[in-house]
């Protein structure tokens, strides 16, 4: 019974650590270096072009993370800083 226990404690967690990690969002747009990256301002500017009400916006990884509300709904939009295509976006 103690081996069970054991076990099942450290399933719960090894998993809770992997839910930690998984939580951070997006991370991979670009390689290009932050010096050639264009302007955060600019990808705040595409997601309100897009209908968003931006509340925030931070760097994430090699992302820009901007966090807008739409139709009453909060959503994380992940833009690639090298030439500001959205490559993910994550409803709350």
């Amino acid at each position: 019974m103690r081996v069970i226990r054991v076990v099942a404690i450290a399933l719960t967690v090894g998993m809770g650590t992997g839910s930690a990690a998984m939580a951070d969002g997006f991370k991979d747009c670009t390689k290009l270096d932050k010096a050639s990256w264009k302007p955060a301002s600019e990808a705040e500017a595409k997601a309100k072009a897009l209908g968003y009400e931006v509340r925030r916006s931070k760097i994430e990884g090699s992302c820009y993370e901007v966090y807008g509300v739409k139709e009453g709904k909060l959503y994380e939009l992940f833009y690639s800083p090298e030439d500001l295509s959205l490559k993910h976006t994550i409803a709350k």
